[in-house]
Order: structure tokens, then sequence, then C-alpha cells
């Protein structure tokens, strides 16, 4: 692991709990920056909740209520990246940028859901989808630090926002920076896919996670690769370029 942690933008992943529904305090402070006020203050606890229930209904383009329907609480329950989706609230970073072209990227270690020479494929491809959009290039090591830092992990996993087992965070990654910066981490308590949608393919968790890595944002459009929640339809045929609009493609460079 790097030696030293300078925490940046975006990554991580979903909001859902396995046995009902998400607690909507848990989800709005993960992503939206929700504080519960205390003494005096408690007393617009409830208004401050309506103020970032209507903002987490504005991101996805829900019917603004303030309060958590049907259609919102469903939202909240999907598998997700755990990057907060409004960049000013997040401890990621924000506006980060490499400073240079060239990045060299090592897989430290693989899931047992697939075989090593499929995950190597997919990371390799899921990052040629932001080298075909932008100036990057992108060199594998096998040893040492690299700009981006693969790993599997469950729970505490050496950073500062463990994993909450299946089906919640799917995975997260830093913004550019030194240290933690650009690394992608992927919770293994997740059972992860080549091709099949019996689980979560990775190849879509992973192009959206070197999103963050490269300092893109999520978006609010539902087609872009870099909206916040998982969907299989996404999946591009062999591995072919992933949806991504002109908002993704405004990389920071």
């Amino acid at each position: 692991m790097k030696t030293y942690y300078r925490l940046c933008v975006l990554i991580g992943l979903v909001v859902a709990v396995h046995s009902g529904p998400i607690s909507r305090q848990t989800y709005l402070k993960k992503f939206y920056n929700f504080t519960e006020p205390s003494g005096a203050a408690s007393k617009g606890r409830t208004s401050h909740m309506s103020v970032k229930i209507a903002e987490m209904q504005k991101f996805f383009g829900l019917e603004v209520t303030g309060s958590v329907d049907q259609e919102t609480l469903q939202v909240m329950m999907k598998p997700r990246c755990g990057v907060p989706d409004v960049a000013q609230y997040s401890t990621f970073g924000e506006g980060l940028k490499w400073q240079k072209n060239q990045l060299t990227y090592r897989i430290v270690n693989y899931t047992p859901d697939m075989s090593q020479a499929e995950v190597d494929e997919v990371i390799e491809k899921a990052l040629q989808v932001w080298a075909r959009v932008t100036p990057l290039r992108f060199t594998r090591i096998n040893s040492g630090e690299a700009d981006i830092m693969v790993s599997f992990g469950t729970g505490s996993h050496g950073d500062f926002y463990p994993f909450d087992g299946p089906d919640g965070t799917l995975a997260h990654a830093f913004a550019p920076s030194p240290g933690i910066g650009g690394d992608a981490h992927f919770d293994d308590d997740e059972f992860f896919t080549f091709r099949s949608t019996n689980g979560y393919v990775l190849f879509l968790v992973a192009a959206h996670e070197f999103g963050h890595s490269l300092g893109l944002s999520h978006s609010n459009d539902p087609g872009a690769l870099m909206y916040p929640t998982y969907r299989v339809s996404q999946e591009p045929q062999q591995h072919g370029p992933a949806h991504y609009s002109e908002e993704d493609q405004r990389c920071p460079l």
C-alpha cells in the first residue's frame, strides 16, 4: 500500500442494506454531507434533513418534495459508487488532476470470483476507455508504487472508508494526488463477474472508478458512465467502450 494518505476526490460505493431499506440518515451523511444537529440546533434537524433529501432528489431528477417517498427510497437502495454526489461536499477532493500524461497502474491482489487473467483483461480495458478520450496513457507495473494501485478488500481495508458488506458500497477511488491519490479499491464482499449478469460486472465498476482516479466527479446524466448507481444496461459488448457522455469526457487535464 502507499506510504502516506492525502485523500482526494471521488469514489467508493453503495448504499443498500441487505435486510431492508437503508437508513436515510446514513445515505445523506455519505453522499450529501448531512450532519445531525445537537443541543438547541437539534430543533432544526427535520428541516435540515428535508433540505438534503430535496438536494438528493434534484440530483437524480426525482420530484423534489423534501420527504422520502417510494421512488426516492428505491434510489437510495440501489448499489452505487460511494463518492459524494455533490462535489463540494466530497471529502475526497475536488478539481484535482494529474500533472503528467503517462501513468502507471498495479494490480495489488485479486478477487477469488474471477481468474487472474480475467481481472487483468478487465482492468486494462477499463483504463483504455479513458485512454481513448483523454491524452492519458497507462502502463502496468508488477511491483513498487504505481500511480493507480488497484486492490480488493473487505471491511476496514487500509483507508478511512471501510466497505459495508454485500450489495452496499461496491468500490471507491481517489482523485489524483500523491500517496493514495488515484487508487481504486473494490469491495470483495461483492460477487464480481467477467461478463455474466449474475453478480456485478467488474468492467462497469472499474471503468466508473477510474473516472474518479482521473479527477472526475459524478454526473447526474443517467446515460453517463459517471452516474453514481450501478446499471448493468451499461455493459458494452465484448468490453467495448462503455457509454459516456460529453460531460464524462471533461477530464480536468
